[in-house]
């Protein structure tokens, strides 16, 4: 007889990052550990007419280094690449073999939310020749927001779970919740997760257009999360991938455990429109992963904030911690130096937690100065520290109140 819900484990066993400060878990933990930002002025966005020409940008990376066929690219465009890269990255870190994944105990679920630049290249396509023949069998492939999880099941053959979840910028939080819940429920043993985003110009045109985006004239110093001078946020990209994993079945081939998916929390509640949260919704969120972990406020010892850098969402959540954690506990935006990675930053923003914890420290949240009058009184973090975390939530909201947030057990790996 199986084990029932409640005895069931949930680890993460391995970890893969593409992101604007680093393409590989190493360097990723030296860009946090030096408080490295990875943003940059791009002259393109410049050229576009963007308010903003700001953005996180991935360095160093060339598709053709992937080791993909020809015929495997011509379904996977730029949030497939990145997601392949980071998934790849992440089942070599967990040791896992052929035999694990082409299995239906084994599935893939990552967040995503758009492939414009894929749909943009289709249409251009069918406008310039005036008929569709030349737009090309992998057209549909690469445009659908399940371009990732339907090439990522090919290329490894996973027979179980197989499906994108699309929640705005918490796609990437409820992708490895969901995760969470189907090794959980005793329906998957192994599950690959995480998320993606698009880095061109054309997938942030219309966050552009809303004049949400930083327009500070350094780009190192733009992304302020908390900070009483921030502006707005900076878009970034990329892939992140965790292996998600029951621990027996963990503990029996010998995986390396980064830590324990102990909660998980949601809530949908909106603010005054759809671009806003609710202090609320943020904050049931948080109690609900915290009821899921069965914890007390008073355990958790760091948060990974979702702070974008915009002057309403970030009071907003800091509101939501005060209220629930005063100012105990060591609070931090990873996205001062990444930028808001959008779909995919819940995958990403858990993989830096995971990240700390391994090597014992907390990140600062770079570019913080002091808050403006009024602002809820939260600890945020300024300088990297050494730390030994026990248990962390990472936060994850986006439009339209769809939020998120993910307890994690590091005791398991001290």
């Amino acid at each position: 007889m199986g084990k029932s819900s409640d005895e069931i484990r949930v680890a993460i066993t391995g970890l893969g990052i593409l992101s604007c400060i680093g393409n590989s878990k190493e360097e990723v933990t030296r860009s946090l550990q030096q408080g490295r930002s990875g943003i940059v002025r791009d002259e393109l966005r410049v050229e576009k007419g963007f308010r903003s020409p700001l953005t996180g940008q991935i360095q160093n990376f060339s598709p053709k280094d992937l080791g993909l066929k020809r015929k495997q690219m011509r379904t996977m465009c730029e949030p497939s690449l990145y997601a392949y890269s980071a998934a790849r990255d992440a089942v070599s870190d967990a040791g896992l073999e052929p035999k694990d994944l082409e299995s239906s105990r084994c599935g893939i679920v990552f967040g995503n939310d758009s492939t414009v630049k894929a749909g943009v290249d289709c249409l251009d396509t069918a406008r310039k020749y005036n008929e569709t023949h030349y737009i090309g069998t992998g057209s549909i492939f690469r445009l659908m927001n399940s371009t990732i999880t339907m090439n990522l099941a090919q290329i490894f053959k996973v027979k179980g779970a197989n499906w994108t979840v699309s929640s705005a910028c918490s796609s990437g939080s409820n992708a490895l919740g969901q995760a969470y819940m189907l090794i959980k429920s005793g329906l998957q043993d192994i599950v690959l997760s995480g998320g993606a985003q698009e880095t061109n110009w054309m997938g942030v045109a219309g966050f552009d257009s809303l004049g949400a985006f930083s327009t500070h004239p350094d780009p190192a110093s733009a992304c302020r999360p908390f900070d009483g001078a921030r502006d707005g946020l900076v878009p970034s990209g990329g892939g992140a991938s965790l292996v998600v994993e029951n621990l027996d079945h963990a503990r029996k081939r010998g995986a390396k455990i980064y830590g324990i998916i102990q909660g998980y929390g949601f809530s949908s509640q909106i603010g005054a429109n759809l671009s806003e949260s609710n202090a609320e919704g943020v904050g049931l969120a948080i109690e609900n992963a915290l009821i899921s972990a069965r914890l007390d406020a008073d355990r958790i010892d760091y948060i990974n904030a979702h702070a974008t850098s915009t002057p309403s969402g970030d009071r907003i959540e800091a509101l939501a911690i005060h209220n629930i954690f005063g100012n105990r506990v060591p609070v931090s935006s990873t996205k001062s130096m990444t930028g808001h990675e959008c779909w995919m930053s819940g995958a990403s923003e858990a993989v830096y937690t995971l990240l700390m914890a391994h090597h014992g420290f907390l990140a600062p949240n770079i570019n913080f100065q002091g808050f403006e009058p009024g602002f809820p009184d939260i600890n945020v973090v300024k300088q990297t520290r050494d730390h030994t975390m026990n248990h962390a939530i990472s936060n994850s909201f986006g439009f339209g109140g769809t939020n998120a947030a993910v307890v994690f057990d590091f005791r398991e790996n001290q």
